[in-house]
């Protein structure tokens, strides 16, 4: 398939603000879409590879400026002004690239779909010396052969940002109504849990094509490929969890740490991945350990929590205090021994040949705890009763509070695993603070002292329906000058905050900035009300910041709708 096509559609479906209007584009493009051409999926995510895959572009947006100065003869620096002039470098490309020839008689060559997934995915692979000046050669051998339209979306697709509106439920959508128009609705649920069991769109696609709604229903896990997890929703104590979930009911600890989805391959491989899907096995060698010598099984996907723990006291501890181990790449064995962890398995999603996830989740618990030596301080299954009684699942709730965690889970104790789901038999109750995790879209240049810091801090939900980040306040309390309190504790600094926003700049404008919305934070807050000042028609009074949340994608940052139900009730 040309690229060209693809550029086209991407300009149609930015061209709308109404979510029925591009379902409908898509639909058509997608039933004249051919079974070869599947990848073309991942293109109209704004990806070039599944869900699953943990390859990644890695593509600065400071390297995609020297392609395109090379392509175009323009220099950098009026590169870089434009960009901060428009805020979009795919529209800088364009403008810049407009006087191009449009002809293949003075070197437009065709471009297609296949030449540029094969030249996007040979990026990552090049290491070594001399790589900058290869991937540039890359970047400008696509754009020179590319018209200005094409060259706007594959710089868009570099620096991992479309802008066209469309995310995975806008496909499930799509796929639904061009192969089953006439039951769309069903198809619709179907097409979401098999995309949830295989993370992959393009498989999908195929499988959908087909037009048999069994097909979809017999896509299944598989070890060693990364899935979303299931998400809980909010219980505002015991007695309203136990009217949601039922009696009696599993309950648990809420642990004040990070998910740790565990596979093992039938060949013994363990590989651990984070709720972005990041692989993290190297990160925690001991986590492989203790699997290896606790677990029973030739191959299973187990769902967990790691948390941290003081090795003097055993006392467990916040979650900021292991989050560094996420991103850690070296010096593994000092931090180590410095952050241990453990390892805490609340559910099984696979085991030695068979899914789980359609199993209840008593059976499911049962498993876990058939499989597990029970190792403290290393692997252990979740604390866990079983219970009716108000009584005793409250105590169970001050213990888990006690023991320095978040608060507990409720969970009913015949409900299904619905991976990438956020579902309302799963519950978490913690105490009554006000909290959202949020996404910085924004920030502002301090004053004084703090001059060369960023210090004030946009903050944005997202809405489900449309996919877009929508300003909900401003913050810059709960953030300090320095790292450490007099408690000894560490705390998010600005300067800690100013450093990982630089590099997602995409538009300054005097001491203000627009940034790519990549880092979560979680935030309490006295309370929201209704604003005409911010996006999303609310702010928030009192925001601040608790903690950074490297742990946690975008994808999962509270949502419109559940800012609108706090507000306005059921």
């Amino acid at each position: 398939m040309l690229y060209k096509r693809i550029a086209e559609l991407y300009d149609k479906i930015s061209s709308t603000t109404k979510r029925l209007e591009k379902i409908d584009t898509i639909s058509k493009f997608l039933e004249d879409l051919s079974e070869k051409d599947k990848e073309v999926m991942y293109l109209l995510l704004g990806s070039i590879y599944a869900d699953y895959d943990e390859s990644k572009i890695g593509i600065s947006e400071q390297l995609v400026i020297k392609a395109i100065s090379k392509t175009t003869g323009e220099n950098k620096e009026r590169i870089i002004h434009e960009w901060k002039k428009v805020g979009d470098l795919g529209q800088v490309a364009q403008n810049l690239t407009q006087n191009k020839k449009q002809s293949n008689l003075f070197g437009l060559k065709i471009l297609t779909a296949g030449k540029v997934l094969e030249s996007l995915r040979k990026l990552p692979l090049l290491e070594g010396e001399g790589t900058v000046e290869k991937k540039i050669t890359i970047i400008t051998e696509l754009l020179t052969s590319a018209s200005s339209i094409e060259a706007k979306y594959i710089v868009r697709t570099l620096i991992g940002d479309l802008r066209i509106g469309i995310q995975e439920s806008t496909i499930r959508e799509s796929l639904a109504k061009a192969f089953f128009p006439e039951i769309q609705k069903e198809a619709s649920v179907k097409i979401q849990e098999a995309l949830d069991r295989s993370n992959d769109v393009a498989l999908i696609f195929e499988i959908a094509k087909r037009r048999k709604i069994k097909d979809l229903e017999d896509v299944s896990l598989e070890v060693g490929k990364a899935i979303k997890v299931m998400l809980a929703q909010k219980a505002l104590n015991i007695e309203d969890g136990f009217e949601k979930v039922g009696k009696p009911a599993a309950i648990e600890y809420k642990y004040d740490g990070f998910r740790l989805l565990i596979h093992k391959s039938p060949e013994g491989k363990i590989t651990l991945y984070t709720r972005r899907l990041e692989n993290v096995t190297k990160q925690f060698p001991e986590a492989v350990e203790y699997v290896q010598k606790y677990v029973t099984g030739k191959s299973f996907i187990l769902d967990s929590e790691a948390i941290g723990f003081d090795k003097k006291t055993k006392r467990y501890t916040q979650f900021q205090h292991i989050s560094q181990r996420i991103k850690r790449k070296y010096d593994i064995e000092k931090v180590q021994q410095e952050l241990p962890i453990e390892i805490n398995v609340f559910d099984i999603l696979y085991y030695n040949g068979k899914s789980f996830i359609g199993e209840p989740f008593q059976k499911r618990t049962a498993q876990v705890r058939k499989i597990i030596k029970e190792t403290p301080y290393k692997i252990v299954p979740a604390k866990q009763i079983i219970t009716d009684s108000l009584e005793k699942a409250e105590k169970f709730y001050k213990k888990a509070l006690e023991d320095n965690q978040e608060g507990v889970m409720m969970k009913s104790l015949d409900s299904k695993y619905q991976p990438g789901s956020r579902v309302g038999f799963m519950l978490k109750v913690k105490p009554s603070q006000k909290d959202f995790d949020l996404v910085i879209t924004g920030a502002e240049y301090g004053k004084g002292k703090r001059s060369g810091w960023l210090t004030s801090f946009t903050l944005s939900c997202r809405d489900e329906e449309t996919g877009k980040f929508l300003e909900i306040g401003k913050v810059g309390t709960g953030i300090s000058e320095k790292a450490e309190s007099t408690e000894g504790t560490e705390r998010t600094t600005f300067e800690e905050l100013t450093e990982l926003l630089k590099p997602l700049i995409i538009k300054e404008s005097g001491k203000d900035i627009i940034v790519k919305p990549k880092i979560v934070v979680a935030i309490t807050y006295q309370e929201i009300q209704k604003s005409p000042t911010y996006s999303s028609g609310f702010a928030l009074r009192f925001p601040r910041v608790t903690t950074l949340r490297p742990d946690k994608p975008v994808s999962e940052i509270n949502t419109l709708q559940e800012i609108e139900k706090e507000v306005f009730g059921k």
